[in-house]
C-alpha cells in the first residue's frame, strides 16, 4: 500500500501470525514472553508485569489469555501516530492485520 493510511479513530484490527498452517489453524504469533518483550522494543508494554494489555504511541494491544498467543486485538487510540507505528511493528514482526468489520486483510 502507498501513502499513509488514516484508520478511524478507535479502529480495531485482529493481529495475526504471517505464517499459516498446512491445516488452515491459527499459526501462533509467539509465547507470550517472547510477544510482550519483541513489542517492548517498539516502546510497547503492559503497565505492569503479568498485566494483558500493552500500551504504545497511538495504540493499545489486548493479549488474550494462554500460551502462545494466537492472536491480539490492537485498537488505534491516537490516528495521527498510530499508523506509523503499526507499520513499523507490523512489518518488523512480519503480522498480519485482520479488520474484523470489513473481513479484510490489510497489508503492510
Amino acid at each position: 500500500m502507498g501513502g499513509t493510511i488514516h484508520l478511524p479513530l478507535s479502529q480495531q484490527l485482529v493481529i495475526l501470525a504471517k505464517a499459516e498452517t498446512r491445516d488452515g489453524s491459527l499459526a501462533p504469533i509467539g509465547r507470550r514472553s517472547e510477544v510482550i518483550r519483541s513489542l517492548e522494543q517498539f516502546n510497547t508494554a503492559p503497565e505492569a508485569p503479568g498485566k494483558d494489555v500493552l500500551y504504545g504511541p497511538g495504540i493499545r494491544i489486548e493479549l488474550p489469555p494462554g500460551d502462545p498467543v494466537a492472536q491480539m486485538l490492537l485498537t488505534v487510540v491516537e490516528d495521527e501516530i498510530a499508523w506509523e507505528v503499526i507499520m513499523r511493528v507490523g512489518r518488523a514482526l512480519q503480522w498480519r492485520l485482520l479488520d474484523p468489520g470489513t473481513g479484510r486483510e490489510l497489508r503492510l
